[in-house]
């Protein structure tokens, strides 16, 4: 495959304030329909999945919109079902829950880097298909978005990681652990494919080794997966405001203002 002209950041910025105008609409839609979305986002360290999601939910109304980022679980939670504390984030109706990360860390991160059994894991492999069929039954829509990049763009973002102090916290030692395990981490991924990747829900593979491209290409996507129409209400005519009637405001002297540096 011939590599793409690079997007232009013009380009790219009118591409996305278009798309930002059809996410309103999208979760106006899901709202006024009582849909219950969920999407996965999940990928190699340094895919890019943060900056799409990111980009997805700026637009959005956030009481409305979930981000769910889960840091390890705990003693106690060790102990619960494994689905048991991602449910608890599975969205009502009109609502959105998206996933930075999600159940399928037992088919990457803790098969790889061996904090699950191999029962525990082989387990998961055959009840995950299952547990997906159970929810899109019970009506969920349910997304799967894999953000797929190269062995060398991957390095050279982990350099970028490196050298720029407002990145440093994107380098836990987990990730320095996955890039010295990049092979053991690509059989990771096509094993989760072969038996999570089924028709009722299949996986959705982002070409992300362009960032911009693959952020546009992934929303798109997202409103391409339901049908949806502009609902959107009319806009409101705003009357004229109440007239000052004589009220006497304090003194703004008495308030503490943040400095005005800039």
């Amino acid at each position: 495959m011939s590599k793409k002209e690079k997007l232009s950041k013009q380009k790219y910025e009118d591409a996305l304030e278009e798309m930002n105008l059809e996410l309103v609409k999208w979760q106006h839609w899901i709202k006024e329909k009582g849909l219950r979305v969920m999407i996965v986002f999940e990928g190699r360290d340094a895919a890019g999945k943060g900056g799409a999601i990111k980009r997805l939910i700026e637009p959005l109304n956030p009481r409305g919109c979930n981000v769910i980022a889960l840091p390890a679980p705990s003693n106690r939670e060790k102990t619960q079902w494994y689905f048991q504390r991602y449910i608890s984030h599975f969205p009502a109706a009109g609502e959105i829950a998206i996933f930075d990360r999600s159940w399928y860390n037992r088919a990457g991160v803790e098969k790889v880097m061996d904090f699950c059994t191999d029962m525990e894991y082989r387990e998961f492999m055959r009840s995950c298909p299952e547990f997906e069929r159970m929810l899109l039954r019970s009506g969920m829509i349910l997304l799967k978005y894999w953000f797929s990049v190269s062995d060398d763009e991957q390095e050279r973002r982990f350099q970028k990681r490196v050298t720029d102090r407002s990145k440093h916290w994107k380098l836990s030692p987990m990730d320095l652990e996955s890039r010295n395990r990049w092979v053991e981490y690509s059989k990771a991924k096509d094993e989760m494919f072969f038996y999570t990747d089924i028709v009722e829900a299949p996986w959705y593979v982002v070409d992300a080794d362009d960032k911009k491209r693959a952020r546009l290409n992934c929303l798109s996507h997202i409103l391409s997966s339901i049908d949806y129409e502009d609902i959107l209400p009319e806009p409101i005519e705003l009357g004229e405001r109440e007239k000052d009637e004589g009220y006497d405001r304090p003194d703004i002297s008495m308030q503490n203002f943040v400095p005005d540096r800039y």
